[in-house]
């Protein structure tokens, strides 16, 4: 069972991007999926979760600039950040309960990590 996370890259401030989180040969069991972000020198924070009937939480400082989505039948959370600033400049990782089934154990699994840079 795998997460995989993409969509990072280089933006300048002010700039968008969309980051996807999505279970690879597994689903996402009734649990939140959860974006962190860690930037050099720091620890692992949250950035945003998702339950799996769609209620958010956010991270005092992307409220009103971030989102969070998700698509059960994709097994596919998504970030939509806007207005990114450098502060943002970060790997961002995803984290999630998977089963290879419904009827498997679940197993609580971290994506690779996406690295987002904000700079002009």
């Amino acid at each position: 069972v795998q997460l995989q996370a993409s969509g990072g890259g280089l933006v300048q401030p002010g700039g968008s991007l969309r980051l996807s989180c999505t279970a690879s040969g597994s689903i996402f069991s009734n649990h939140a999926v959860t974006w962190y972000r860690q930037a050099p020198g720091t620890q692992r924070d949250m950035v945003a979760l998702i339950t799996p009937g769609g209620n958010t939480k956010y991270a005092d400082s992307v409220k009103g600039r971030f989102t969070i989505t998700r698509d059960n039948f994709r097994n596919t959370v998504t970030l939509e950040m806007n207005n990114l600033k450098p502060e943002d400049t970060a790997i961002y990782y995803c984290y999630a309960s998977l089963r290879k089934t419904p009827q498997a154990p679940n197993q609580w699994v971290w994506g690779q990590g996406t690295l987002v840079t904000v700079s002009s």
